[in-house]
C-alpha cells in the first residue's frame, strides 16, 4: 500500500497543487512514502506504484495543450531526478542490499533461482489444476488443500488470476474476461476519468503478486467503473 500511497501523493502534486507551498508538501510526502516503501524490500507494491505514476503522467500529457506538455516534460524530468535521489539514499541506508533485492540477488550478490520469491511453483500447480479440471475447476476454496495433496506445499495462492482458473475452470476464464473488458469498454465513453487506467493497473498487478489478501484491489477496481463528468456539465441526476 506504500506504493499506492506514493501514487496518491504524486497525483496530488501533479493535479491538485495550485500553490508553491502545496507543491512542496506533496512532493515531500511523495518522496518520503517512496523511501519507506523501498526500504520494506517489497518489490511488487513499489513497482505497481511506479507503473501507476507513469500511466498518470501519460494520460495527463495527452490531455494537455502544447504549452502544458512542455511543463509536463519539466515535471517528468524532475520526477526522474527525485526518484533517483531517493533510490541512491535508500541504497546507502541499506548498504546496497536494496539493489541486490531488485536485481534478484541474495545478500552475497548471488543470483537467486526463483525470480518471483517462489511464486512460480504455486502458479505452476494452479495451472495444472486448471488443466486437470478445465470445466468447473477444483472448487471454491480447495486450492490450498489440493496443492498440498499434489505437491506437499502448504501455502495459499499469491496469484488471483491462476487461482480463478484453478478453482472455477472455464467459468473463471469468463469472469476474468468480464473484469478486463468492462472497464476498457467504459473508458471509450469516459474520457474524463484520468485515473481509470491507473486504477486498473493497480488491481491487475496487485492481484498478480498478492492475490486478494487486501480489500484494496477490489475497491480500487470499482473506482474504474465510475462515470466522471467535467465540472462545467450539469449534475447528471438533474438533466433534462
Amino acid at each position: 500500500m506504500l506504493g499506492f500511497g506514493t501514487f496518491v501523493f504524486f497525483s496530488q502534486f501533479l493535479l491538485n497543487s495550485p500553490t508553491r507551498r502545496l507543491q512542496l508538501i506533496n512532493i515531500a510526502l511523495t518522496l518520503m512514502t517512496a523511501y519507506r516503501g523501498i526500504i520494506t524490500f517489497s518489490r511488487g507494491g513499489m513497482i505497481t506504484g511506479c507503473i501507476m505514476i507513469l500511466l498518470l503522467v501519460i494520460m495527463a500529457y495527452l490531455k494537455l495543450n502544447k504549452e502544458g506538455r512542455s511543463k509536463m516534460l519539466v515535471v517528468f524530468i524532475f520526477t526522474i531526478l527525485a526518484s533517483l535521489s531517493v533510490w541512491i539514499y535508500s541504497s546507502y541506508q541499506t548498504s546496497g542490499l536494496i539493489d541486490k533485492r531488485y536485481a534478484n540477488q541474495d545478500a552475497l550478490g548471488r543470483e537467486k533461482e526463483s525470480k518471483l520469491s517462489g511464486r512460480e511453483e504455486l502458479i505452476k500447480t494452479e495451472i495444472q489444476m486448471f488443466v486437470d479440471h478445465p470445466f468447473l475447476g477444483i472448487g471454491v476454496g480447495k486450492n490450498k488443500e489440493y496443492r498440498q495433496e499434489l505437491t506437499g506445499i502448504d501455502l495459499a495462492t499469491h496469484n488471483e488470476i491462476t487461482r480463478m482458473l484453478a478453482e472455477h475452470g472455464i467459468l473463471g476464464v469468463i469472469n476474468l474476461l468480464i473484469l478486463f473488458i468492462v472497464p476498457l469498454l467504459l473508458s471509450l465513453g469516459n474520457r474524463n476519468h484520468i485515473f481509470l487506467f491507473c486504477f486498473l493497473a493497480f488491481w491487475l498487478f496487485t492481484i498478480n503478486h498478492a492475490a486478494m489478501r487486501l480489500a484494496a484491489p477490489a475497491f480500487i477496481y470499482a473506482l474504474t467503473l465510475l462515470k466522471v463528468y467535467p465540472d462545467d456539465e450539469k449534475d447528471p441526476l438533474h438533466r433534462e
